[in-house]
């Protein structure tokens, strides 16, 4: 970290150190993200793992968090986290690229440890990474992803440190997310960006084989996606990725697992109304939910 950010990270747990007294009590798996894509994550988390309890926490107010700095996505991610421990979850995934990219790192090595050094933090960027390895034949892979999580360049150091010789070429989608919470990503002006993106991508490198899909509200254009790329590209959302990577460390980690209650149940929180949440979400999940908000 650089001066600002150390003095902020200092500032955190200085405020952190007098009033954190987190429940031991096993709770629910927390799941955060700066908006509404998260919940992508989230519906196939609860898939593959229905019998667990889970907190939704969309930092909605402050979105997007793509175009800030390092050191406020760490100091919000942060705070959310930590109001996530504050309810009882000792497990918290970060369904979020940009966070994951921005600030896991940190919280993981200098906050963990002090703060809460029996709760874990979790990333959606190294799972990712790990299974679109094995997928590709040529070695050439395309990252579609926000502004922010490519210029964090977080997927090409992960790939370079578990996929020796594998390259990665990444387009910034800007207009995606937008599209996508307009609920206009069905719309013929969906069609004409992702078109543009993919023909880049493409462009830039021919073969590439395999696409990751850098960014949670994506999997909403897969079907668009799969029309414009061509015959043998595979195209990887990060859902079941990340779904399949939490039920392996739950069984590898068993110390973790009696931590996190079975009721089956999901609370939303929201930094936003909870009118424009449950509106929102519902693109997503293609049902009602009822959230409640929060302050931080």
């Amino acid at each position: 970290m650089g001066q600002e950010s150390q003095t902020t990270h200092l500032r955190i747990l200085g405020d952190m150190d007098d009033k954190t007294k987190y429940p031991t009590v096993p709770g629910a798996i927390g799941v955060f993200d700066s908006g509404y894509g998260g919940l992508t994550i989230l519906e196939q988390i609860r898939n593959t793992l229905p019998e667990y309890d889970y907190i939704y926490l969309g930092d909605n107010a402050r979105t997007p968090y793509g175009t800030r700095s390092f050191d406020v996505v760490y100091r919000y991610t942060l705070e959310c986290v930590t109001h996530l421990f504050s309810l009882g979850c000792h497990l918290v995934i970060l369904a979020c690229n940009t966070a994951s990219a921005k600030a896991l790192r940190s919280i993981q090595q200098r906050d963990l440890p002090r703060i809460a050094p029996n709760r874990r933090v979790l990333g959606v960027i190294r799972p990712t990474v790990e299974a679109v390895g094995k997928l590709t034949h040529t070695r050439h892979i395309g990252l579609l992803a926000t502004t922010g999580t490519v210029q964090s360049e977080s997927y090409p150091l992960e790939i370079q440190k578990l996929h020796e010789g594998i390259a990665i070429t990444s387009e910034a989608c800007p207009m995606w997310v937008p599209l996508i919470e307009n609920n206009e990503h069905r719309s013929e002006g969906a069609d004409y960006f992702v078109r543009k993106n993919l023909q880049h991508l493409l462009a830039a490198d021919p073969l590439i084989d395999t696409i990751m899909l850098g960014c949670t509200h994506y999997p909403l254009l897969l079907e668009k996606i799969k029309q414009y790329i061509p015959q043998g590209v595979t195209v990887v959302p990060q859902g079941h990725i990340v779904a399949q990577s939490l039920a392996d460390y739950l069984r590898r980690h068993p110390e973790m697992d009696v931590r996190c209650t079975r009721g089956g149940s999901c609370r939303y929180l929201t930094t936003e109304s909870t009118e424009k949440f449950s509106s929102c979400a519902s693109i997503f999940l293609q049902q009602e939910v009822q959230a409640e908000h929060i302050d931080l």
